[in-house]
């Protein structure tokens, strides 16, 4: 394979997977050799550092790496810190309210109030924190009860859970763990 064609296809691979590569697993990628990879990556660094590109390529032992140029860090430090946490699904806000008012449940629970399987939003409310597992229930298997967190008052400006809206009148269930 040509030099430039190596090249790109360094950082290609490298830009898509964001993390470090060993330098074997680039050869065999790009049907290349070690040697090649290697002078690849040292033409990429070059390149670059020459035109002071916001990237570097890092070598970490065997393996490359893209990084950010240490000059950008405290920008991309405050880029950061300002994102905005991706939205709630229906599906997820849905889960989330079940969890919040009925709490501590089961998911079969928040499933038969749902009417629809929840597995996929109660994974997503577990990762971002907002809902946690809390013991559980006293029945056959010993289903998983959860509960919301701290971080679920904070996202949405509360100090308690008594400061829940109501629900209205026709869509009160008996609450805890089981319908």
């Amino acid at each position: 394979m040509e030099h430039e064609k190596v090249k790109h296809g360094v950082e290609a691979i490298l830009f898509a997977l964001g993390e470090p590569v060993p330098q074997d697993k680039l050869a065999e990628a790009l049907n290349a050799s070690p040697y090649q990879i290697e002078e690849a990556c040292q033409a990429l660094g070059r390149d670059y550092e020459k035109r002071s590109a916001g990237i570097r390529l890092f070598r970490l032992e065997e393996s490359w790496q893209l990084v950010s140029d240490p000059a950008w860090g405290e920008t991309i430090r405050q880029v950061l810190s300002r994102k905005k946490p991706d939205k709630l699904s229906p599906a997820a806000l849905e889960t989330l309210a079940v969890v919040a008012y009925f709490q501590p449940v089961t998911r079969v629970y928040i499933d038969q109030v749902r009417g629809v399987d929840c597995a996929h939003s109660l994974s997503l409310l577990l990762d971002r924190e907002l809902v946690e597992p809390c013991g559980n229930l006293d029945a056959p298997g010993r289903p998983i009860l959860y509960r919301t967190t701290p971080a679920f008052l904070r996202s949405f400006g509360l100090t308690s859970l008594e400061d829940l809206p109501p629900l209205p009148e026709g869509d009160k269930a008996e609450g805890g763990t089981e319908p």
